[in-house]
């Protein structure tokens, strides 16, 4: 097996190889970084993981989260199935992840059975291709010798996902724009044909821009320390199968902002066009 310090990919595999204590009772790790909570996304990837290992022979077609806690990363994360229902074409799952004794995330997904009905789908936008755009990675290292030490650490830290913003803002001085963004998002090697585990890690990556699209009109960013914010819910729904390490386009706006929380929406394609799936996340924007 690779080191999983060699390979960020491997860490994040690590992450969703949940440890089964019980029938319907599973643990969780996360990752040794510096911040204070954990990554939202992990939490989305190890819910659906362990509502996975209760269901076999379907896919997840949609799924529903609320952050209730942070999570502590110093700690295991348990995360408890409800089976809630068994019907002949849909499967019903409720997971829990419990810290310290209390709900930290609570997740609904339904998983289906494989048919055939209409289709349709929107087109994907007119964008440039990823070959063609600078990685995150390569805008971090511009400026990174301007950063405070402990976040010039976070930003150089090998992540999963590779990401190639379409229009990067300025991490130093972001100027207001429209509430879009467009990202090509792709794990950082193929993780193979296995439709829950290319969900799984989706779900991990769905999380990593989304809330920032809300804040993109108002010219601010969370390195200012002039902003608190948070996940507070994500919903997604799987439309057909992809490959998590091929590159999609992640386009993203935010149709509103209000009462300290801004409203979230993606689509997700593969670079041949196919809408694969759908995301919706309202977050917490507090002015500090």
């Amino acid at each position: 097996m690779t080191d999983a310090t060699e390979d960020p990919v491997e860490e994040l595999l690590t992450l969703l190889d949940l440890e089964q204590i019980e029938v319907n009772m599973f643990r969780g790790h996360s990752p040794d970084v510096t911040w204070q909570r954990v990554f939202g996304g992990q939490v989305i990837g190890q819910a659906l993981t362990a509502a996975y290992h209760t269901v076999e022979g379907r896919t997840c077609h949609s799924l529903h989260g609320y952050f209730i806690r942070p999570g502590d990363p110093k700690i295991p994360i348990l995360y408890e199935v409800d089976r809630s229902r068994d019907g002949r074409s849909f499967t019903t799952r409720r997971v829990v992840a419990i810290q310290h004794g209390r709900q930290i995330f609570n997740l609904a997904a339904s998983f289906q059975i494989e048919e055939q009905g209409y289709e349709h789908q929107f087109d994907m936008p007119d964008v440039p291709m990823p070959e063609d755009l600078k990685s995150e990675k390569e805008l971090r290292a511009d400026i990174i010798d301007k950063l405070p030490p402990e976040v010039a650490a976070h930003f150089l830290r090998p992540r999963p996902v590779e990401i190639r913003p379409v229009e990067p803002q300025d991490y130093l001085n972001p100027q207001p724009t429209g509430p879009s963004q467009y990202n090509w998002i792709r794990a950082r090697r193929s993780v193979g044909d296995d439709i829950a585990l290319n969900q799984c890690i989706l779900g991990y990556a769905s999380d990593m821009t989304l809330l920032d699209t809300c804040i993109r009109p108002h010219g601010i960013n969370w390195l200012s320390g002039k902003l608190q914010t948070a996940s507070l819910d994500h919903a997604m729904w799987f439309h057909m199968p992809f490959d998590a390490g091929e590159w999609l386009l992640y386009a993203q706006d935010s149709p509103n902002a209000h009462g300290a929380r801004g409203f979230n929406r993606g689509s997700i394609f593969t670079r041949d066009g196919r809408l694969v799936a759908s995301v919706v996340q309202e977050g917490l924007i507090r002015p500090r």
